[in-house]
């Protein structure tokens, strides 16, 4: 690890003002007040040890405020900085575009990596004895393996990313690095094995970089004692308004059909007599896997016929012990079996694979059993059955209010968190009252507030379309008179446009309306929900600038599109969460309980948060115009309405309608 002396802090205005080190180093360099008050502002959180809340307009450069502030901290001792992020892009721009060029830049040197799940990371041992039991344990990815085997002589790192080429989850899983099944300093491969090597330079980083997964993994772990990460006292969370999101995966359940499927497969798979228990002396625990196969498909096939039964009434959520439970002994004995076949088993390798399909087999168990018991009062429980081609069966459960478990693991615990997000208030103030919707829902209650506006100007840049004449959503005749009038203005703008919607059933009814439209038009239809994945979805709308990309949640968000490419951006209905949700449905009770107005201080604000979301689709940089368009008549039609357009950046507004 690099060694700093002890010297003043950086200062922000020399690094980030108008004659600072960034200026001088990038001509296109462009000094915003915004972004050296929120530098200033961060830096301030970590030296006194204060929470801080940050929501900064697009265009502010935040990455740059709170980065050049963590690297302050290091260069000063002031301890190690975690940086979590939601999406995937960030994570690359920081570790391969920003912290590179202010490492160029700043005259104090620091250690930054990226921390990625012990999954991502290939394990030798495994790999050997993949190889060595190809034979016996698949069918399918013995090629694969082999790929594997010759990339691993050359790889740096030894992380997936690096692979240069795709190799199925099946493989992967064989031989990527997985806790319960490493021998640690006792394996042979310890000295060479990319998972420790990763983790050796963890220790001595300044600043690490993870994903909000990775982050709350870690303190989860932390507060039973263990951990993924090593100690830190500073932590920035980027895309903030994920958190809780995010929290409710790590303080809940989802098990399906598919999961315990998978691993039954892996144990042992009937049709093509492959798999970890494929050999002689596991006979018997062979006839456990086949017991537990017919249990889950008795079990499943069960929970799809309350669910066929009762969504209509309870909309997939369920009572403690709602359908008999016939797996989880089935699950039990299994475990008994490979944990004494491990036992009995004279080599090492062996004796891992078994104990970790034990731990997994555990894992199954006591999440199936714990779904049925609902031990935790504060959380719902739900079923999620499709009925498509897959079958797909879910047990799932979070809780009411993760709040109080994110207060516990994270503020409690580090002594400054910053979290920052575009947006992160559900009003115009000016001040701490504009994110108490916000700090509610992560249990954050002593804490700064820096609310920035962006720097580009909204008002010469966007014109906001209101179609005041519009039925409202839930109106029968909605759809169809939409439809004109998104044909209206992608002829405004030649196609080059988002239309978000807030459901698959919408979108595929409207798609279908306007395919013959945009066909006589020669504009491109992308439609999410298909065959074609996101990330290719964007790629094509990025290339043709006269494509149409309908999108439901993943493209109000984290989607960055500069240029003439998004020219206009229809939200076809106010964003708010589908009030028959289990999980909304049970918060929604909860407020109703305590007294409180579920939708001015629940529904609400959540919408208005994601508004913000998709209207800051359309502009990314300071040379970026067009339009937004409201379809959705009660943002004039509603008192509530006007909070909508007063949370979001000031721009012309056309109200559309024939009675004004």
């Amino acid at each position: 690890m690099i060694s700093f002396t002890e010297q003043d802090d950086l200062g922000m205005e020399a690094v980030l003002g108008p004659r600072g080190l960034v200026a001088k180093a990038h001509e296109a360099f462009e000094v915003r007040p915004e972004q050296l008050n929120m530098a200033c502002a961060v830096h301030e959180a970590f030296e006194k040890g204060r929470h801080l809340a940050v929501e900064a307009g697009t265009g502010v450069g935040k990455s740059f405020a709170y980065l050049v502030a963590a690297i302050d901290q290091a260069h000063r001792k002031k301890g190690k900085v975690l940086i979590s992020t939601y999406t995937i892009n960030l994570q690359q721009q920081l570790i391969n575009k920003d912290l590179p060029f202010l490492g160029d830049v700043l005259p104090h040197q620091f250690d930054a990596c990226l921390a990625k799940g012990r999954s991502n990371y290939l394990c030798l041992r495994r790999l050997d004895y993949a190889q060595r039991k190809q034979k016996l344990l698949f069918a399918d990815v013995s090629m694969e393996i082999d790929r594997i085997k010759e990339w691993s002589y050359n790889t740096e790192d030894g992380s997936l990313s690096d692979v240069p080429f795709v190799p199925s989850g099946q493989a992967w899983e064989q031989v990527c690095s997985e806790h319960g099944n490493c021998r640690g300093r006792k394996c042979s491969h310890y000295k060479g094995c990319f998972y420790w090597r990763a983790r050796r330079f963890l220790r001595t980083a300044d600043i690490i970089v993870v994903n909000h997964a990775m982050m709350f993994s870690d303190l989860v772990l932390k507060s039973q004692g263990a951990g993924i990460l090593p100690e830190y006292n500073l932590a920035v969370i980027d895309e903030a308004h994920n958190m809780e999101h995010v929290a409710e995966d790590h303080f809940g359940i989802n098990i399906s059909n598919y999961t315990v499927s998978y691993l039954l497969r892996n144990l042992y798979n009937r049709k093509s007599r492959k798999g970890v228990l494929a050999f002689k002396e596991a006979r018997s625990a062979q006839e456990l896997v086949f017991d537990c196969e017919e249990a889950a498909k008795v079990f499943f096939l069960q929970v799809r016929m309350w669910y066929k039964h009762a969504s209509d009434e309870t909309s997939g959520r369920c009572d403690k012990d709602f359908v008999d439970d016939n797996i989880t002994e089935s699950l039990k004995r299994l475990r008994l079996s490979l944990s004494q076949l491990a036992g009995k088993s004279e080599d090492e390798d062996d004796r891992c694979e078994l104990t970790r399909y034990s731990d997994k087999c555990r894992a199954v168990e006591t999440d199936i059993r714990s779904f049925l018991k609902q031990p935790a009062q504060d959380n719902v429980y739900w079923v999620e059955a499709s009925d498509n081609r897959r079958k797909r069966v879910a047990l799932r459960s979070a809780p009411l209010n993760v709040g109080p478990h994110i207060k516990q693991c994270l503020f409690e615990t580090i002594p400054s968190v910053v979290m920052t997000s575009a947006t992160l208030s559900c009003g115009s103030e000016n001040n701490k009252k504009g994110f108490e919707f916000f700090t509610s829902r992560v249990g954050l209650e002593e804490f700064d507030a820096l609310k920035l506006g962006s720097p580009f100007d909204y008002e010469s840049q966007v014109t906001l379309y209101i179609e005041a004449d519009l039925p409202e959503p839930n109106d029968a005749d909605f759809s169809d008179a939409a439809v004109e009038v998104i044909k209206k203005y992608l002829l405004k703008t030649d196609g080059r446009a988002f239309v978000l919607f807030t459901s698959y059933t919408m979108l595929k009814d409207m798609a279908c309306k306007l395919e013959s439209f945009l066909l006589d038009n020669e504009m491109e239809l992308l439609c999410q929900g298909g065959d074609v994945d996101r990330a290719t979805l964007l790629e094509t709308f990025r290339a043709d600038e006269r494509s149409v990309l309908f999108g439901t949640d993943s493209f109000w968000q984290g989607v960055d599109v500069p240029g003439e490419s998004l020219s206009n951006v229809i939200i076809v209905k106010l964003p708010f969460a589908v009030p028959n949700h289990p999980l909304v449905q049970g918060r929604i009770e909860l407020m109703k309980a305590n007294g409180e107005n579920p939708f001015f201080n629940y529904q609400l604000p959540t919408a208005i948060i994601k508004f913000k979301q998709g209207f800051g689709r359309l502009i990314r940089n300071k040379t970026d115009s067009g339009i937004v368009v409201v379809l959705d008549s009660r943002i004039v039609r509603k008192m509530y309405g006007r909070q909508f357009i007063k949370a979001i950046p000031k721009c012309r507004v056309e109200v559309v309608s024939e009675q004004m």
